[in-house]
């Protein structure tokens, strides 16, 4: 399942780029992810803990940085995930993009995801709606990274290891686009 996703972040491109291949500084902002180990400079191990409902499931996480174009401001990271008890397996290539916009940086990501077992069963929409949350819970830790190291940078970061809650996540979703569809029934931006 192909996943587009952007966010905006208030630095000039070239700092937001380097944030960004900071895998170490980065991964504690992706939701329910903690950095396990630093293989080398492009290989990395992570532990992903989803709670879905009464279901919690960790996966053990493998992440390569595939490409590198430090003049286009472009990277392709490719992640590997399988949960530890077997119970479903992810892959995704997730593609990224840096550009000016309005005095800071437009970062477009776009993310080729398969999933197998009990993830897969979740449905496209709501993996489509949950990742949207996910991306915007993300591009608010960066924010807070960006603007410095300090406690607003360390709490931004703490916030993101607790599990990736998929219910909350999803009625958060629901929510969301029950609200839009409403705007556009009622003519309102």
């Amino acid at each position: 399942m192909l996943i587009e996703s952007s966010f905006d972040v208030p630095a000039p491109p070239e700092q937001a780029w380097d944030l960004l291949m900071d895998v170490p500084r980065v991964i504690p902002c992706m939701p329910g992810t903690t950095l396990v180990e630093a293989v080398d400079a492009s290989s990395w191990k992570a532990r992903l803990d989803v709670k879905l409902g009464p279901v919690a499931l960790s996966f053990d996480t493998d992440v390569h940085r595939e490409q590198v174009n430090r003049d286009e401001l472009r990277t392709t990271l490719v992640a590997r995930a399988r949960e530890v008890r077997g119970r479903g397996a992810g892959q995704a290539r997730i593609e990224s993009s840096l550009f000016a916009e309005n005095g800071g940086t437009k970062v477009l990501i776009r993310t080729d995801l398969t999933l197998s077992g009990a993830v897969a069963q979740t449905g496209r929409g709501l993996v489509e709606a949950v990742s949207a949350q996910l991306v915007q819970s993300f591009a608010d830790c960066l924010q807070a990274q960006l603007r410095g190291p300090g406690p607003e940078a360390s709490a931004a970061a703490a916030a993101q290891a607790a599990p990736i809650k998929g219910h909350t996540l999803a009625l958060r979703a629901l929510a969301h686009r029950f609200t839009r569809f409403l705007r556009r029934l009622t003519g309102r931006p």
